[in-house]
């Protein structure tokens, strides 16, 4: 059997090339990705198959008998797309899943998402990136290992290039993104599952109550202890926006002792560490940096005597400059 490009086959077809790989992808014979057409297991059920070309790389090529229209059958390929379809339904579903041809559940876009919470597109995302969801990047915004974990796509779009990312439906009740838009996390109860009431026990331990805020930093902030204020006084020399005890874009009820929310760098001082409950806290804490991924910088009371000279240096590791 002869084979053809696909560009020769739109020439057969009287179809222009980009036409005719649009249906192809339609049809979920083929798909784009990292900005090159790859031919589906799909497309290679009817079909289908690669060339590699020393000058151009590789290449899809079809059956010169290949037809989109199936109505005088004239392609016994595609005559047996529905047979083929029947036998493997479960297996096409999973590959075009993976393939992003189809979906799960509905996708829906930021500027929906906004729409439903009152918010433009544009601020929607910089909340997405707040919490850790997605990220800044020079194609677009990428998705994050946290936002992929809750069912988040990203797609290129075909005529600019640039990254987008779609989010399933679900993700209007989820409530670290509410707790977020509303401002507060008092706003909306958290369903807590056992896992969370027992990192919140094995985590908090009461703390807050042990050490209560009651020491002032030049911008305001009532911190626990004077490491604290020495930090939150060199992050607001720094010029650096910062939050003090922001709670961590996660189901776990965790906070970070201080957030720099234009990196989403988090930043943890290990004041106690003596202490074998404070030890067991920090343990659980790192175990969860780590699983989501979290940017995270230590600092311990050896750094505290020299911030200046070891604080800047962690932050340029993270690409903040402060000097």
């Amino acid at each position: 059997m002869e084979y053809i490009s696909t560009t020769a086959l739109a020439t057969k077809l009287d179809l222009k090339s980009a036409d005719l790989f649009d249906k192809l992808k339609t049809a979920g014979f083929i798909c784009r990705k990292n900005d090159k057409w790859i031919l589906t297991e799909f497309g290679k059920q009817i079909g289908g198959q690669t060339r590699n070309n020393p000058k151009f790389g590789e290449f899809i090529v079809w059956p010169e008998n290949f037809t989109l229209n199936n109505k005088n059958h004239e392609s016994p390929i595609l005559d047996s797309i529905g047979k083929f379809i029947e036998n493997s339904m479960p297996k096409l579903d999973t590959i075009m899943e993976e393939f992003g041809l189809k979906e799960k559940s509905k996708l829906i876009n930021a500027t929906a998402i906004g729409k439903h919470f009152d918010i433009s597109s544009q601020r929607l995302n910089l909340i997405f990136s707040e919490i850790g969801w997605i990220k800044k990047d020079i194609s677009g915004w990428q998705i994050t290992k946290l936002g992929k974990g809750l069912g988040g796509r990203q797609f290129e779009h075909e005529t600019s290039g640039g990254n987008y990312v779609l989010w399933p439906e679900n993700i209007l009740a989820n409530y670290n993104l509410v707790t977020a838009i509303k401002g507060t996390s008092q706003t909306v109860e958290p369903q807590k599952t056992t896992t969370d009431k027992t990192l919140n026990k094995n985590t908090s331990d009461n703390f807050r109550e042990k050490f209560p805020a009651t020491f002032r930093t030049k911008d305001g902030h009532m911190v626990r202890s004077r490491a604290e204020v020495i930090i939150d006084n060199a992050l607001y020399d720094y010029k650096l926006v910062h939050a003090y005890e922001r709670k961590l874009p996660i189901e776990e009820e965790l906070y970070s002792d201080f957030f720099i929310p234009t990196e989403n760098v988090y930043i943890e001082f290990w004041g106690m560490e003596d202490d074998p409950k404070y030890a067991e806290r920090k343990k659980i804490k790192l175990e969860i940096y780590k699983k989501y991924d979290f940017k995270l910088i230590e600092l311990n009371d050896s750094d505290i005597s020299n911030l200046d000279d070891h604080l800047p240096k962690k932050l340029l590791k993270f690409n903040i400059k402060v000097y």
